[in-house]
């Protein structure tokens, strides 16, 4: 059996056989509390397609409600309410993606890529926290219980994540991805 421990602080708790957070790990508050907004790579004021070289990959979404044209573009057909709804937004995603590829657009397809991974995590959220919501603000941001969301969300995530990760297999995209960080970061 594996088991994830992770020595942070001296009291541990367990919360499933296999995985131990520490206390930190559990208190600890969301990444938005101290955003630092003027060293953030991304600027909402920049055309990325007339500038793509100022676009960078980043980690996971970042970036992904901010570089416009893209965000706009794609951002109106990114929903998840419902399975359905998940599976129809995903597919116009992912053939907008698979446009941007064909035209060598590596931002877009980039972007495009990243709305469907956050598809999935978002819709994670609402599966694991009723109403999406994972930390109490009003009680210094206090982790909520996980395991109160809607099964409905669940299904929406599988449907993206299956997109997303159809999105980053596609040969082209892998190739001009590791480009891209090389060149420009």
């Amino acid at each position: 059996m594996l088991v994830m421990t992770l020595y942070i602080c001296t009291r541990m708790i367990s919360i499933a056989p296999s995985i131990t957070f520490s206390d930190s790990q559990l208190n600890r508050k969301p990444s938005y509390i101290n955003f630092n907004k003027p060293a953030y790579a991304w600027k909402p004021d920049t055309d990325y397609r007339k500038h793509p070289e100022l676009y960078l990959v980043g980690k996971g979404e970042q970036g992904v409600l901010i570089c416009e044209p893209y965000k706009s573009e794609i951002g109106r057909h990114w929903r998840f309410k419902t399975e359905e709804i998940a599976r129809k937004s995903s597919e116009t995603i992912y053939r907008q993606f698979l446009d941007y590829v064909e035209q060598d657009e590596f931002v877009g397809a980039d972007m495009a890529r990243k709305f469907l991974q956050m598809g999935y995590t978002r819709a994670r959220r609402y599966a694991n926290y009723k109403g999406g919501k994972k930390y109490d603000k009003d009680h210094d941001y206090k982790q909520l219980d996980r395991g109160t969301g809607e099964t409905e969300k669940a299904k929406a995530a599988s449907v993206f994540y299956e997109k997303w990760k159809l999105a980053e297999a596609n040969e082209t995209y892998k190739a001009a991805k590791i480009n891209w960080k090389k060149e420009k970061g």
